[in-house]
């Protein structure tokens, strides 16, 4: 019963969501400091590496029609490591709907001193969002909303700042400044998917020669919503293992892990519990990821970013 009345809500949102358009905001990640690009075009080519990324999260484990997630990533850097080229694909599943992202994006960096990076970024592409109202379960079928399927495409554009040394980095960042509005013709409703803001930051302290910590954190804002603010804490040990925890405020509490299988390949892990009501009615929420990289052009010591 409590995963049916969550599911009810689930598609609650999305019909929300599909009958004023898009008013879903940009995917959520517990690992986003391994998976910076896909909300800051800056920081394409900052690995000075041509590096793949794969993603995949499950939310909400143990409700029908809960949040999926696929994430693909690619970037590497070009002309003496000053600019960078950048694919992001994601692709989200929540209920009857489905919404798929691509984005290309660019950046060019300057050296502000021998060891400090600025790096400025934009990005461009297209967002479109599927419902298929077949997939679903509704008390009341013959609603006129339940029988017009959607199938939308619009524009993305983006910016954002990446700053970053061996040590620290620090980041700004608008992954899409386009609003989009809607009006259907089952009834008059207009909403607006508004600009989100990321701010991210993170630095790591050598302990040892064969332990290293990181504090990260990852501030979204939105207009018209409380802040939220992710916090984490990764311990590195012999530049292999990771381990540590992250924290959402009022959301949930996460457990991280990874591993360097090679110098070229990284895996990673983390599961998610809800520390709020809805931890009642789901089992967590797992991600994992694969993180590849090509070639070293340049060696780089197994980081957290």
């Amino acid at each position: 019963m409590k995963n049916n009345l969550l599911q009810l809500l689930i598609y609650l949102v999305v019909i929300t969501t599909c009958n004023s358009l898009y008013s879903q905001q940009e995917s959520l990640y517990t690992q986003y400091m391994y998976n910076t690009l896909s909300f800051n075009s800056a920081y394409a080519g900052s690995r000075e590496n041509p590096s793949f990324l794969l993603l995949h999260r499950t939310q909400w484990v143990g409700i029908d029609g809960a949040p999926q997630t696929q994430n693909f990533s690619f970037h590497t850097p070009l002309r003496n490591q000053m600019m960078g080229l950048g694919l992001v694909v994601v692709n989200d599943r929540l209920g009857p709907s489905n919404e798929t992202n691509v984005n290309a994006n660019y950046s060019y960096s300057i050296y502000l001193n021998s060891e400090v990076k600025l790096s400025f970024g934009i990005s461009a592409g297209v967002q479109n969002l599927n419902v298929d109202w077949s997939k679903g379960t509704f008390n009341n079928q013959i609603d006129p909303v339940f029988q017009q399927n959607i199938n939308i495409f619009k524009p993305t554009v983006g910016a954002g700042t990446f700053l970053y040394t061996d040590n620290y980095y620090v980041g700004i960042s608008v992954p899409n400044f386009l609003t989009t509005k809607y009006f259907d013709d089952v009834q008059s409703s207009n909403a607006t998917k508004r600009a989100q803001y990321y701010v991210i930051g993170g630095y790591v302290f050598d302990l040892s020669p064969d332990v290293k910590f990181k504090p990260a954190t990852l501030t979204k804002i939105i207009s018209g919503a409380p802040v939220a603010i992710d916090l984490s804490t990764n311990f590195l040990f012999y530049d292999k293992f990771t381990l540590g925890i992250a924290a959402s405020f009022d959301n949930s509490l996460s457990i991280l892990t990874g591993y360097q299988i090679t110098p070229n390949i990284l895996l990673g892990y983390s599961y998610d519990y809800n520390t709020n009501n809805l931890g009642n009615y789901n089992n967590g929420s797992h991600e994992v990821f694969l993180r590849i990289e090509l070639a070293k052009i340049k060696y780089i010591s197994p980081r957290f970013f």
